[in-house]
């Protein structure tokens, strides 16, 4: 399977933490960064990974440091967000891809249970028990009805992980490229997402991870969390 990891933004709302420092090597302890930890994962748990990382923001420096993955510039990055990112790839969205925003940190066991397992359908990832999250999810049944910072009620906070079948990989890349085609750059990614559901009736399916330890790194309290988490298993 195909691993998109984006990595190309500037974290500003942790400045001024992430001036001289990207949110993917947030370090977990003194020699593992948040993204070293992903790709680690990833490849324990998929043999034939192919991970590709999006890199933007103080490019260089994550290129030095971070092995076991091919990278992708967005040159753009000051001015774009995660669909341009996304569209530097469009090479590689041909089969099963799952694309994980990079400031994410899982237990193992999420990773091992759903982020490398392969589905026929597209999906993403949602946490039920997130009442106050920030990019929110609204379901009906076993479907996605809208995902956006807007709603007012929802059931659950997305959490950074979408995974696309190859029998829907055409019309998802399809779809970005006509965004990006329109000027809608500054984007993000799943909105192209929410564009397939109200335009083509695309149904998108969730698994809902609430009984799962994960956590976006947006914030301080964030970044403690996944210290906590990478501490909890390595004293297991």
């Amino acid at each position: 399977m195909i691993y998109i990891l984006l990595c190309a933004g500037k974290g500003t709302r942790l400045h001024p933490l992430t001036f001289n420092n990207p949110k993917c090597l947030f370090s977990l302890d003194e020699n593992y960064s948040i993204l070293q930890r992903m790709i680690d994962l990833i490849r324990k748990y998929d043999k034939d990974a192919e991970i590709i990382t999006v890199v933007g923001f103080l490019a260089d420096k994550i290129k030095s440091i971070i092995v076991e993955t091919k990278f992708i510039d967005n040159p753009f990055y000051d001015i774009t967000n995660s669909i341009a990112s996304l569209w530097f790839c469009k090479n590689y969205l041909d089969d099963d891809v799952t694309i994980i925003n990079g400031d994410i940190v899982m237990e193992s066991n999420l990773i091992k249970d759903i982020v490398v397992q392969k589905y026929d359908y597209p999906l993403v990832l949602i946490d039920s028990s997130i009442k106050d999250g920030d990019y929110n999810v609204q379901v009906q049944d076993d479907n996605i009805l809208v995902m956006s910072k807007e709603l007012k009620n929802y059931h659950g906070e997305y959490a950074g992980v979408t995974k696309i079948d190859k029998n829907t990989i055409k019309l998802f890349k399809e779809e970005i490229e006509k965004m990006i085609s329109d000027g809608h750059y500054d984007q993000w990614y799943e909105t192209t997402l929410v564009q397939l559901i109200f335009d083509n009736d695309l149904k998108l399916k969730y698994i809902d991870i609430d009984e799962y330890q994960w956590t976006e790194v947006d914030c301080v309290d964030d970044l403690l969390k996944a210290k906590s988490i990478y501490k909890y298993e390595q004293n297991e």
